[in-house]
């Protein structure tokens, strides 16, 4: 073989490795963009799991504050009532003669 044959040989050698390396580096960005679409639609729906779930978390706590605001207050009304008959039942004569004087005293 002659040195310009061997020349061509190497010339063509030379093109079919980078033929090959390139059609490598392809499939490979081609799996990488793959990878990277797969991975942005798992965050994307880890994401909209996370606000659901927090959604419902903030649903859930305002609704069981709700109920305890209600217990807590019915409570509240339960003594007040109970005070307040009490309290009546406590009025005596002097109590109502001093309540009458302050009455009057600001007529």
């Amino acid at each position: 073989m002659s040195t310009a044959e061997k020349y061509v040989h190497s010339l063509k050698q030379i093109k079919e490795a980078e033929e090959k390396i390139q059609t490598q580096i392809e499939e490979h960005k081609k799996k990488v963009s793959e990878e990277f679409r797969n991975f942005e639609i798992y965050v994307s729906k880890t994401i909209n799991t996370a606000k659901s779930d927090g959604e419902k978390l903030v649903e859930s706590s305002m609704e069981q504050s709700k109920k305890k605001a209600s217990t807590e207050t019915e409570n509240i009304i339960g003594e007040a009532t109970s005070k307040s008959k009490t309290v009546s039942a406590r009025i005596d004569a002097q109590t109502v003669r001093e309540i009458i004087d302050n009455l009057l005293k600001e007529v």
